[in-house]
């Protein structure tokens, strides 16, 4: 019996200690599931506010703020460029060149401060953050000093507007600035104005931009003593309706000048038969000095009403004329080669700077020839190459760069002086080509550059016999009315190519060709040397009209249009002052790195 309650004893203690270890193990189960889950689960807080400024962002936020300001920034950048094309900047609603100073006024109120300088007269406005400038009473400078606009960099603009057109630089005792010249529009340039660049800071940031556009004045305006004959706002036929035979016959002559001071032959030129331009050669051309001497000196003497055009060939490469050191351009065969519309368009934008920095408005150029013949002894390397397309894109740009300068230009030597083997300037070269094969290739060029608005046309001395087979290019009617009036519509002004050289002179009387190349149709008879030829050649003029040979309004046809080119490139005989050599070295020295280099 006791050993049975034994037995019993021990069977309850083990239950109890299976169940005991049971319990154990289900407790510790528990608490590990509950210590697992505490960890995956966070403990709530209560909400505490924290300064932003207090909280560093983690390096990604940081990463894609900065890339959100630098998107900010060339959208400003491509914007500012983008406004500039049609006259404004950005954030203001004012358009240079059109708003007038009531409508400023209306918007903005009474400026901050008024300033007067030589450039005309600038009010600013402190919380616009803008200065605005004014040619008489019309906005002609927009400059902004936005806070946006001042952190954009160099490169930024670069990246986004390529290379500058020009660059200037500015220094007084307070900055040393470089302004990045960008042409908008045809007399509109956009300039971005920045410190200096050094090694310290080789990106610095705007400074402020400026919106300028060139407008013309008024001739009471300009800065001139008024002449007796000022034309005021008349009519161009009613100008012509008041000038004398002698006049107009002047207007139609471009003469050359012997020497490197106005002469007493070149003061008879302008202020006695009143021609109408003046053709500088090398020969005339020492120093920068000199040649604003002796621009200036043909400027106050010419006593016609009419102002004088002032030309030279200025093509590049080989046939340059400005003094002073210049940093040459590549020929126009070098320029075909690299074949970039922007390159052209640009080269031709400093061709038309250098003239108007001398005092100079009007270009011999572009050469629009395609050098077919590669025995051609005068046009060889001066052309964009022996392709139509290559010479005409490139031709065209070239001229619409050189016309932002507002500087006429001068497409030469229709119909085309490509595929001669006889040098112009010694003898009379022969062309057996048909009007069909003309228009397959030589002409292209020339019908293409009048249709983007080319302003004058040169004619070469060329005889086509199947066009005509008595007359030169320049002294045949078949050439200049039939084909280059007529069929292509060019209403500008046409020249001649030198009258003085070897093709007219060895073949021909100088003064019976003048009147030949007028009843054909020439507007400007180019006579570059010997005073004694131009007195021939308008003496002849002269007779022929006297005798009715050539009529007076034949006569008044071509002044009209001279008139007219010399209005819409608002040419007048203001003086100017000594140009910037190191200025415009350094635009050229800068484009030719960038696209040559």
């Amino acid at each position: 019996m006791r050993r049975k309650r034994k037995k019993d004893s021990r069977k309850k203690l083990r239950i109890f200690t299976i169940l005991l270890l049971m319990f154990a193990l289900i407790i510790g189960v528990y608490y590990a599931i509950k210590e697992n889950d505490s960890e995956q689960t966070p403990v709530k807080e209560s909400p505490t506010i924290t300064n932003p400024s207090d909280t560093k962002p983690s390096g990604k936020n940081t990463v894609d703020s900065e890339n959100e300001q630098n998107s900010n920034l060339e959208k400003l950048v491509e914007e500012t460029f983008s406004l500039s094309k049609v006259g404004k900047v950005p954030n203001i609603s004012f358009v240079s060149g059109e708003t007038d100073w009531t409508e400023v006024n209306e918007k903005w109120g009474k400026s901050d401060r008024i300033s007067e300088t030589v450039k005309g007269r600038y009010e600013e406005y402190e919380s616009h953050h803008a200065t605005i400038g004014y040619a008489d009473q019309t906005v002609n400078d927009i400059r902004s000093y936005d806070s946006e606009l001042q952190n954009i960099t160099l490169n930024e603009i670069e990246k986004t507007g390529g290379q500058p057109d020009a660059i200037r630089y500015y220094k007084d005792s307070t900055v040393d600035q470089m302004i990045l010249v960008y042409h908008a529009m045809a007399s509109t340039d956009l300039l971005w104005v920045l410190p200096v660049k050094t090694e310290q800071e080789p990106n610095p940031k705007v400074d402020h931009i400026s919106l300028f556009t060139q407008i013309e004045k008024t001739p009471n305006q300009q800065p001139q003593v008024e002449k007796p004959n000022q034309q005021g706002n008349q009519s161009i036929s009613a100008v012509v309706s008041k000038m004398s035979l002698e006049d107009k016959i002047g207007q139609m002559i471009l003469a050359g000048v012997s020497g490197t001071t106005m002469d007493a032959n070149a003061n008879k030129l302008i202020s006695q038969f009143h021609v109408g331009g003046i053709i500088f050669y090398k020969y005339n051309f020492e120093t920068p000095t000199q040649v604003i001497q002796l621009v200036n000196q043909l400027k106050v003497g010419n006593s016609s009403s009419l102002p004088l055009l002032l030309g030279a060939d200025q093509e590049g490469g080989r046939v340059t004329r400005l003094p002073g050191g210049l940093v040459n351009f590549p020929p126009n065969k070098q320029i075909g080669q690299v074949n970039n519309p922007e390159f052209s368009y640009k080269v031709g934008t400093l061709l038309g700077h250098e003239l108007k920095e001398f005092g100079l408005n009007l270009d011999f150029a572009p050469v629009l020839d395609i050098n077919s013949n590669p025995n051609n002894p005068v046009i060889g390397d001066r052309s964009f190459g022996n392709n139509a397309e290559v010479v005409s894109k490139l031709g065209i740009q070239t001229m619409k760069g050189i016309q932002s300068q507002n500087v006429i230009t001068t497409i030469k030597h229709f119909p085309g002086h490509g595929d001669t083997s006889v040098d112009s300037h010694l003898d009379l070269p022969i062309v057996n080509k048909s009007l069909k094969e003309l228009k397959e290739l030589e002409l292209i060029p020339f019908e293409r550059a009048i249709n983007n608005g080319s302003d004058v046309v040169m004619v070469a001395h060329i005889l086509l016999p199947q066009l005509d087979k008595t007359n030169p290019s320049s002294m045949s009617k078949s050439v200049m009315t039939d084909l280059l009036r007529k069929q292509l519509g060019f209403t500008g002004v046409i020249i001649t190519d030198d009258m003085t050289m070897g093709a007219i002179t060895e073949h021909y009387d100088i003064g019976k060709a003048a009147v030949e190349s007028v009843k054909a149709g020439s507007d400007i008879i180019l006579v570059g040397h010997d005073y004694n030829n131009v007195v021939k050649i308008i003496s002849s003029l002269k007779a022929a009209v006297q005798n009715g040979e050539i009529s007076e309004q034949r006569l008044n046809e071509s002044v009209e249009r001279i008139i007219q080119l010399k209005r819409k490139y608002s040419i007048n005989d203001t003086k100017v002052e000594n140009p910037n050599i190191n200025e415009i070295n350094h635009s050229i020295n800068s484009l030719l790195n960038n696209y040559l280099h």
